[in-house]
């Protein structure tokens, strides 16, 4: 398998009982494979992602000391900009070679919420950003609930299993911006090895290549979707739930050749958070004799709170 597998969310929505059986399977396999998918016919429109886009960058060309003043203290970079260089890969200490953005959850009125999600963040330079952010972070948390719901029915759990704790949840959609490499980065890549934190991340096509996908002999492959699908990839938290069922796969964003480092990439992943309060104890279906408990029981908050420290985003 040199490139991930190709799912269509399409059989899942069918009502056709083999068509959605077949949507279960492919994804379940591919997740206990390589823990990646590409999926098309997601609820993303070809016209939000371009506006999308069109808005991203017009934030990252701002001047530094504009974008700046969106950088707020106290909120461990979870709402807002975070500046370049400031998060490293979990174990490294070169920062990352990029800067990005952070939408988080608008919960509805009848959330009956426990905790409190903090404000997102208004950029007064640009009418459109913040309304076109969160109508893409609606979509993609959308679409994260149907695959979602496959997977439940992959693990043996009740279809709507996740629905209460990924809707409202503390997701976070990240527009990122990796500027032209000016000179030899000193061990430093645009993203180092790692896995994510979250139940799982939606990543729209990105402006350049350059993900790579750890597979389990070792060797790294390009992620390479169509242009109209999504890269879906399972994070460490539903990792942990189903007890190493699916995986949770080290990925990377390589530097480019020499000759592309004019070029700046542009990528906006969706990580999918569930509410706070989330058991993330290994779920009964996933233990058995030949696969024991590998966690001790823990909840999404303070799995996040432990992670981000760890990233160099919180203290």
């Amino acid at each position: 398998m040199n490139n991930i597998p190709s799912v269509d969310l399409a059989d899942f929505l069918s009502d056709d009982p083999k068509r959605k059986q077949k949507f279960v399977n492919e994804i379940g396999k591919a997740y206990e494979e390589i823990g990646f998918v590409a999926l098309k016919n997601h609820f993303l429109s070809d016209e939000l992602v371009e506006e999308l886009y069109k808005e991203v960058k017009s934030f990252f060309e701002l001047p530094l000391e504009t974008k700046q003043k969106y950088e707020i203290d106290g909120l461990a970079g979870q709402r807002g900009y975070i500046s370049f260089g400031k998060e490293h890969a979990k174990g490294k200490k070169e920062g990352d070679l990029k800067e990005f953005w952070h939408f988080g959850q608008e919960p509805s009125e009848d959330a009956k919420l426990t905790e409190e999600y903090p404000e997102n963040v208004q950029v007064e330079e640009l009418k459109d950003f913040n309304h076109t952010g969160m109508e893409a972070y609606r979509m993609l948390e959308k679409t994260g609930i149907y695959v979602l719901r496959a997977l439940a029915l992959y693990i043996g759990l009740e279809e709507h299993y996740f629905d209460h704790w990924a809707s409202n949840g503390n997701s976070i959609l990240r527009p990122i911006h990796y500027p032209p490499i000016k000179e030899e980065p000193k061990g430093a890549v645009r993203a180092g090895a790692h896995g994510d934190i979250n139940l799982i991340t939606l990543l729209m096509g990105a402006s350049t290549g350059g993900l790579q996908v750890l597979r389990k002999d070792g060797e790294w492959i390009d992620a390479i979707p169509q242009e109209d699908e999504l890269v879906i990839n399972v994070g460490d938290m539903l990792e942990r739930h189903t007890n190493n069922k699916l995986r949770s796969t080290i990925h990377r964003v390589i530097n480019p050749p020499k000759e592309q480092w004019d070029q700046p990439r542009y990528s906006i992943p969706f990580f999918m958070h569930p509410r706070s309060e989330m058991k993330l104890d290994c779920l009964e279906e996933c233990i058995d004799e030949d696969h024991p408990k590998q966690y001790e029981d823990i909840t999404a908050g303070e799995f996040l709170h432990q992670r981000l420290v760890e990233i160099g985003l919180a203290k």
